[in-house]
């Protein structure tokens, strides 16, 4: 690996500090407290054995979260990001974006066949998502081009501070 392949990984894989006045710093604390909230049921379903905390928050976020792998790849003028949503279309997805980050939001309604069967087990329960990346370049808010198709969410964002080529006009002059 090379230190380019190696910051991307980190890049990839580190959780973002989110601050009061951030555009999805609502949201994430809302979630948390779902998943404290579900964490704590299954202490308490134990008898409150301590030693599992780890595992009970981890089960909580797997049920109340839906796992949102992404691909980011830069070129010169923008960066695109993808990011797998199946089952969510452009009605369950909200994106919201800052300088420096991006958030990927969305819930589906979960439609039941069976009313009166109860689960006894599940993996498929999460219908929320929720991923926030940090970016490696400032973006412009403003020009942000978002597109779902197949499952697959496309975001397309411009990166800022870049010198555009500026035609100049040759203006008669008067005398």
């Amino acid at each position: 690996m090379t230190a380019e392949t190696d910051s991307k990984f980190i890049f990839a894989s580190e959780t973002p500090k989110l601050f009061p006045g951030d555009a999805f710093f609502e949201l994430a604390q809302e979630l948390n407290c779902l998943i404290s909230r579900r964490a704590f049921e299954l202490f308490e379903s134990r008898g409150f054995a301590h030693g599992h905390d780890r595992e009970d928050w981890l089960q909580a976020a797997s049920e109340i979260l839906l796992s949102v792998p992404v691909d980011v790849a830069e070129t010169e003028t923008e960066l695109t990001i993808r990011a797998d949503v199946p089952g969510f279309g452009e009605k369950d997805i909200e994106v919201r974006v800052a300088p420096r980050s991006v958030c990927i939001a969305g819930k589906r309604e979960v439609v039941s066949g069976q009313k009166h069967a109860r689960a006894m087990y599940s993996e498929r329960r999460s219908n929320q998502i929720f991923r926030v990346l940090e970016l490696p370049s400032e973006i412009d808010p403003d020009r942000v081009n978002a597109t779902v198709s197949g499952g697959i969410l496309e975001i397309r964002l411009l990166k800022v501070g870049l010198a555009r080529k500026v035609q100049v006009l040759a203006k008669a002059a008067s005398a």
